[in-house]
């Protein structure tokens, strides 16, 4: 916690620093998944997703972010697990609210994704920040009938 002082009455103020919502979606196209190739740093192959914006529901920044990275437009959408380590983003401490959701068509990619691929369980490629165990976590879900 540091402090600054209020422009207007110079008062010292506690600044607070807390972790960043963001929110991940798992977009489910029959028994394939979406993922996306980032443009931007960190590089690398991750599930659809971004910051949430001021005055915007985590669902609403689910159902945005689906669409501008991967142009389809989600259904169905639910909350699986929030993941919070300290270290899942390099850049700063973020909190990641992830969805499932049901898509049809093809995805393309838009906006932060380069690349857009369908996987499976078994053709996964080395995924940035903690994707690979969300992903675990969603499959062991899955075989579990949950």
């Amino acid at each position: 916690m540091t402090t600054m002082h209020c422009p207007h009455c110079h008062q010292p103020i506690t600044v607070h620093r807390n972790p960043i919502p963001t929110v991940d979606i798992i977009i489910e196209i029959g028994d394939r998944i979406v993922l996306i190739e980032r443009k931007n740093p960190p590089y690398g192959w991750a599930l659809p997703g971004g910051f949430v914006d001021y005055g915007e529901s985590y669902e609403q920044a689910a159902r945005r972010e689906a669409q501008e990275e991967t142009g389809l437009a989600v259904t169905d959408l639910r909350q699986f697990h929030t993941y919070s380590a300290p270290g899942r983003d390099p850049r700063q401490h973020s909190a990641s609210t992830v969805f499932i959701a049901r898509a049809e068509g093809d995805p393309v990619a838009g906006d932060d994704a380069g690349k857009v691929a369908l996987c499976t369980s078994t053709d996964l490629p080395q995924l940035a920040f903690d994707h690979a165990l969300i992903l675990a976590d969603y499959y062991a879900a899955k075989a579990a009938g949950r």
